[in-house]
């Protein structure tokens, strides 16, 4: 069994309050849900500026490659939407040794 994380660093666009950034992420957070339904997601960081967003994605699987495969598409999602600029993307994989 292997597990992958990504942690997204999400630069928000012209977004001026917290209301405004729960009306970008949350849309972002419910796409990712509904195109790769295997994937637990959750905003996790930055919570209290206006600007930032951390998104994290997880994905349980039998394969290092899929795990792998799920989390690009997903970084891939993100990067090409207009709205916000990705800063950085971490990916982690843990499997059932660690």
């Amino acid at each position: 069994m292997y597990v992958g994380a990504l942690t997204l660093d999400i630069l928000l666009g012209d977004v001026r309050s917290l209301k405004q950034k729960r009306a970008v992420v949350r849309p972002l957070i419910a796409e990712l849900q509904r195109r790769y339904p295997s994937v637990a997601v959750a905003e996790t960081g930055h919570l209290d500026l206006h600007r930032r967003a951390e998104v994290g994605v997880a994905v349980v699987s039998a394969s290092a490659g899929n795990c792998k495969e799920v989390l690009d598409a997903c970084e891939r999602m993100v990067a090409f939407r207009p709205e916000i600029e990705l800063l950085s993307a971490r990916h982690r994989l843990y499997n059932d040794e660690d």
